[in-house]
């Protein structure tokens, strides 16, 4: 984004309805247009400053220290919509929660009327979870991973989404100060190969799917063997999605997998004993 186009924004972050009456301007706007930039200025994420992300069509609310969903994940959200309409969703290391509910409304708008769940170990994006997904009639749940999801979901998940943390411990000294410094280390750190979570949730999710039903994550290229690999250990069906033209202006660059479980075997014996 271009530094006129953040300075829009932030402009229009203390901007008035009455503004476009072009009343006489206001002391206190310029002191709290000041504040903002001081903030931007010192290298706070733009999104914790205006205290809002643009993801899937829409602002969801988000702010310090939570981590701000990027624009390839995108994809994972595209990959879901490609899938047969879920009746349940669960939305795992959610953040702001801003990759369930863009699935959950375009679902709706195709005429679908799926359930959502999301999940967070951190708290305040727990609560930027349940400011933005509540009022779409969705449940948010804190805790650690599936800990924290009602157990009544076992084998009724028809689509997992888990944005995990996937960078490799010793990369994140190498990401922008705007992610290491302003952003939890939970939501980034995936371990020594980026795939630590990822096994606890792969290694978990035959349980909770339905039958037929798949767990969506996202992952670095360089990871794909290994995430796969990972997949098939759990008797899940990998498939891996990319952009098709990376080089197409509305490419996100995002690579996510497909995970998904038998119409009938293990996932559903997980139902029939849960």
């Amino acid at each position: 984004m271009f530094a006129e186009d953040e300075a829009a924004l932030l402009l229009e972050a203390v901007t008035r309805p009455d503004h476009a009456a072009r009343r006489p301007a206001d002391p206190t706007d310029a002191v709290l247009l000041e504040d903002l930039v001081a903030r931007r200025v010192a290298g706070e994420p733009l999104e914790h400053v205006l205290g809002w992300v643009a993801f899937g069509g829409r602002r969801w609310s988000v702010g310090p220290g939570v981590f701000v969903p990027r624009r390839r994940t995108e994809l994972m959200v595209a990959a879901a919509l490609a899938l047969p309409a879920p009746a349940t969703v669960l939305d795992l290391c959610c953040g702001c929660g801003a990759v369930g509910g863009s699935v959950l409304l375009a679902l709706r708008a195709a005429g679908s009327a799926p359930v959502l769940h999301a999940s967070d170990v951190e708290p305040a994006a727990v609560g930027h979870a349940r400011w933005n997904l509540e009022p779409l009639g969705a449940a948010v749940h804190e805790g650690d991973l599936l800990g924290a999801v009602p157990s009544i979901l076992r084998g009724r998940v028809d689509l997992l989404l888990c944005n995990a943390p996937y960078v490799p411990t010793g990369a994140i000294a190498t990401m922008p100060p705007e992610a290491r410094d302003h952003e939890p280390a939970v939501a980034l750190d995936g371990g020594t190969d980026g795939l630590d979570v990822l096994r606890r949730v792969v290694a978990a999710a035959p349980g909770w799917l339905a039958p037929g039903g798949s767990l969506l994550f996202e992952v670095g290229t360089d990871q794909v063997p290994g995430a796969t690999n990972l997949v098939e250990a759990h008797g899940l069906r990998p498939t891996v999605v990319t952009d098709e033209d990376p080089d197409a202006d509305d490419a996100t660059g995002g690579t996510v997998v497909v995970a998904t479980s038998d119409t009938a075997g293990r996932a559903g014996s997980a139902r029939a004993g849960s």
